[in-house]
């Protein structure tokens, strides 16, 4: 008398759950980089002990040549409160200051005082210590 089993092992390999993390770790990869933008102009940050994450809706930069870009387009400095107002008319949103540790302080108080008018959160972004 032969028995024979009523549950049949199938040897086949399912990639449906691969897929699934597959693009979950897309979505992850995605949503982190944002976090990680550089300014479009080089610009050596100062450290400090805190360094958070802010999500950057616009970013002033200004390199030790004293040249100044908003959200990684070229301007002069004194076309800097138009780009602002104009970017944070709608909304009041949130200016992060990627400044060159080399540049006097009077030009990011001036920035920061722009800013600050248009009701704008400011921050300045920076390194950690190493």
């Amino acid at each position: 008398m032969a028995l024979q089993s009523k549950n049949k092992i199938e040897a086949a390999f399912s990639m449906s759950s691969m897929t699934d993390i597959i693009f979950l770790l897309l979505i992850f990869f995605m949503l982190t980089s944002s976090f990680i933008t550089p300014s479009g102009l080089p610009v050596n940050l100062p450290s400090s002990e805190t360094s958070d994450i802010v999500m950057q809706e616009v970013t002033v930069s200004v390199t030790k040549d004293l040249q100044f870009s908003v959200n990684d387009r070229r301007v002069d400095r004194n076309e800097i409160k138009n780009e602002l107002t104009a970017l944070l008319k709608e909304n009041k949103g949130h200016v992060v200051l990627h400044i060159d540790k080399e540049v006097p302080v009077e030009y990011l108080v001036e920035i920061g005082g722009i800013a600050a008018t248009l009701e704008a959160n400011v921050s300045i972004a920076t390194k950690p210590f190493k």
